[in-house]
């Protein structure tokens, strides 16, 4: 559906019409695997390297769909509250066990948005990732599970190298199989995929 009954709101579609041109052109953002999304609601997760995350992720699928992000509740200062949560972004609080964000994010899914998570947690710093591999968090499994939503994973590339004008990339894969699986076991399936997709990006 283009601008179906889930539809960006004024501010973040200002904010894609106006990035995209930079994007698109002066970072060279190319995207694979679009065609493997689903309709409807479901779980984007991917790997996180910078604060620009959202948008190779965000700029291939505008128009037609909307991304809501989980937002660490320390961003919401005035006045970067109000705007991030105009974008589409809900707070979370990191370190806790926070079942209003996991059910507010739920409910979303369940409404037919795309949530995104990054199951890392927080940002990989560069060469760390290669060395140790990073902690997982099982919130993204746990909204789809509880959602009954598909699982997609992703992988993105070209955010940490701005200087160089990118470029960036995103893969996105097809949804996970996680029939009978719990959370853990569904995380750690996913952490595999991501890491597979962002193999040559």
């Amino acid at each position: 559906m283009i601008l179906g009954r889930v539809r960006p709101s004024p501010f973040y579609s200002l904010v894609a019409l106006l990035s995209w041109p930079f994007v698109k052109g002066l970072f060279r953002l190319r995207a694979e695997g679009v065609e493997n999304l689903p309709p409807g609601g479901f779980v984007l997760a991917a790997n996180h390297l910078s604060n620009l995350d959202p948008w190779p992720l965000g700029i291939p699928l505008f128009p037609r769909r909307y991304l809501r992000f989980m937002a660490k509740a320390e961003l919401f200062w005035w006045p970067l509250g109000p705007l991030i949560g105009m974008g589409g972004a809900f707070k979370v609080h990191r370190g806790e066990r926070d079942l209003d964000a996991i059910n507010k994010a739920v409910d979303l899914v369940r409404e037919g948005h795309i949530v995104v998570m990054f199951p890392h947690g927080t940002r990989q710093r560069k060469g760390l990732v290669k060395r140790h591999r990073p902690h997982s968090h099982s919130g993204a499994a746990r909204i789809a599970l509880d959602g009954n939503v598909p699982l997609v994973p992703a992988a993105i590339a070209g955010t940490d190298r701005l200087l160089r004008l990118g470029p960036m990339r995103v893969r996105y894969g097809k949804p996970l199989d996680v029939d009978g699986l719990d959370p853990r076991a569904v995380t750690e399936k996913l952490m595999v995929e991501i890491e597979r997709l962002g193999e040559g990006l």
